[in-house]
């Protein structure tokens, strides 16, 4: 389906607008389906991102600024995210001992069993939304992408 049917869209559409809108509803198709996988185990993709985040960290703390550095939503409140997983005792927070103005950040037993049985789940959900893309067409895809944040 193009995206001007998908969109229902009558007006013809420059190459570079079609481009972007096509992205943009496709990137959401994607959250859509990626987010009904979090829902079932209580977590939002942001949520999920900053466990991933923090997992990345193998064991060594985050500060909210590296954490919000990292996220993949910049405009996620990362404190109110934290205070969420904090909530799920998925991660956990606590005063830097050198210098205490700062907070660390640290992922959970409980947080790292979650990913651990989320992540071949979210494996064959990545899987399936790509399955209509060969490997050549995915590192293309990649490709491209990286060229138009650069």
């Amino acid at each position: 389906m193009t995206i001007e049917s998908a969109i229902k869209n009558t007006s013809p559409l420059t190459l570079s607008t079609r481009t972007v809108i096509n992205m943009m509803y496709t990137a959401r198709q994607i959250e859509e389906s990626a987010a009904l996988v979090f829902k079932t185990h209580g977590l939002t993709p942001q949520q999920y991102n900053v466990l991933r985040i923090l997992r990345g960290q193998k064991g060594n703390p985050a500060n909210l600024s590296t954490v919000q550095d990292r996220m993949i939503d910049k405009s996620s409140n990362t404190t109110r995210l934290i205070d969420k997983l904090i909530q799920k005792e998925l991660v956990k927070r606590q005063i830097c001992k050198k210098n205490r103005r700062k907070i660390e950040v640290f992922i959970t037993s409980n947080g790292l069993e979650l990913l651990k049985n989320l992540d071949p789940i979210i494996e064959k959900t990545n899987n399936h939304i790509m399955e209509k893309l060969s490997n050549d067409e995915k590192e293309k895809l990649n490709t491209l992408l990286d060229k138009l944040r650069d």
